[in-house]
């Protein structure tokens, strides 16, 4: 178990593995200890990588199921769940969302999924610019 010192404002000072006269001792999972070593910010920054990767897989397997790669089918139960889920919610955020590509998301033939398109184009392509 670690022990602190702190300084006059009562933020750490100083961490030490033994006791040392005037110390506390504290979890190692302490909040104050775990930013004062940068492990909070750590657990944040990969939780928004992880949160992006997982809309990366998402918009991968919507690809390959309008692509029909795979079927939903062929996925388990679990995942065909926590994949409609996601697909409701999304859609029900971006309803409310300002659109700047179009009408929003749109059937494509065939997939049995909704797929985002873009100004009707193919899922997943930016239509070009106008000028």
């Amino acid at each position: 178990m670690p022990h602190i010192l702190r300084d006059a404002r009562g933020r750490i000072a100083s961490v030490h593995r033994d006791p040392v006269p005037g110390a506390e001792s504290v979890p190692a999972d302490h909040p104050e200890l775990a930013e004062l070593l940068g492990e909070a910010a750590t657990e944040a920054a990969f939780a928004s990588l992880d949160a992006g990767l997982i809309r990366v897989l998402e918009d991968l397997v919507d690809v390959l199921i309008a692509r029909n790669v795979i079927c939903i089918t062929d996925l388990p139960p679990e995942a065909q769940h926590k994949l409609f889920d996601r697909k409701h919610f999304r859609d029900r955020f971006q309803r409310n969302a300002l659109q700047l590509w179009g009408e929003g998301p749109a059937a494509v033939p065939g997939a049995g999924l909704l797929i985002p398109t873009l100004s009707g184009g193919a899922p997943g392509r930016v239509p070009p610019r106008r000028r």
